[in-house]
Parts: C-alpha cells; structure tokens; sequence
C-alpha cells in the first residue's frame, strides 16, 4: 500500500507539472490575444536567422495569418479547462481518491493511440520517451485498479 502512494504521488507530480505548463501556455495565449500574431512570427523567424521561405518557418507564418483574437481567446479558455483537468487529477491522484485512479487511466489512455501515429510519423527521442512514459503510468493504473481486493489491503 505504501508503495503505490509513492507511486500515485509520483503521477500526481507529473499531472501537476503538465497542468502548470499548460497554464503557462494559456497567459501567453491571452497576452497574444489583440496582437498581430503574423508580426510575431516573422520577428521570431528573423531573430533566430531562419529563411522565412523554407518548410517550416513558411508554415508558422502562414498559419499565425489566420489566427484571430477570437480565435486566441477560444484556444486559451480550452487549455485553461485542460489545466484545470489536470490539477483536479493531480489532486485526486495525490490525496488516493479512487475516481481519480479511473480519470487518470481514462485520460491517460485516450492518448495512446495519437501517440503512436506520432511515432509511426516522426520517431524520434521525444515522442518515443513521452509514449513509454504514458504506457507506464496507464499499465500502473490498470494494475492498480484491478488487482484482486485482497491484495489491496
């Protein structure tokens, strides 16, 4: 029993850590909200001496041209609620709530399959880590939640 509270601290951890990432995400949303976004991008492209014409630096400049105030607005109120989930779950999972080891399984494992098309597309350190690490803390849950009763004593 005392190993799985370290365990589900440990993920309560790694849950907090992703919900304050994903709040630092959100303030820098809504400071862009109001800017010119185009103008942003271009300046990053210049101030890290990228070519504005190849592959990718292209892609964020056209991509930041269609993004609307409104457009901020919406995106940084979902990763707001996305922090929200996932320090309601580092929460639960912190304090050995029993719905929150099923929230944690669910939203966990809702991920697995996007993770693996990102593997399949792009293999590389970062997506391989962030897969295995998911794999881990989903397989701990499903053990966790199912394992006989008495054992859980």
């Amino acid at each position: 029993m005392k190993d799985s509270v370290g365990v589900l601290r440990s993920i309560a951890i790694l849950e907090g850590t992703k919900g304050c990432l994903a709040f630092m995400v959100a303030i820098g949303l809504h400071t862009l909200a109001g800017e010119n976004v185009q103008s942003i991008a271009e300046s990053l492209v210049r101030h890290l001496h990228l070519n504005p014409a190849s592959h990718y630096p292209h892609i964020l400049i056209e991509a930041s041209s269609q993004v609307t105030s409104s457009n901020i607005r919406l995106i940084a109120a979902g990763v707001l609620l996305y922090t929200l989930i996932r320090f309601i779950e580092a929460y639960g999972l912190w304090h050995q709530k029993r719905w929150t080891e099923w929230f944690a399984l669910v939203s966990g494992g809702i991920y697995i399959p996007f993770e693996i098309r990102e593997m399949y597309q792009h293999v590389n350190l970062f997506t391989l880590g962030a897969f295995s690490l998911n794999v881990l803390v989903v397989s701990y849950l499903v053990w966790l939640i199912f394992k006989p009763h008495k054992e859980k004593d």
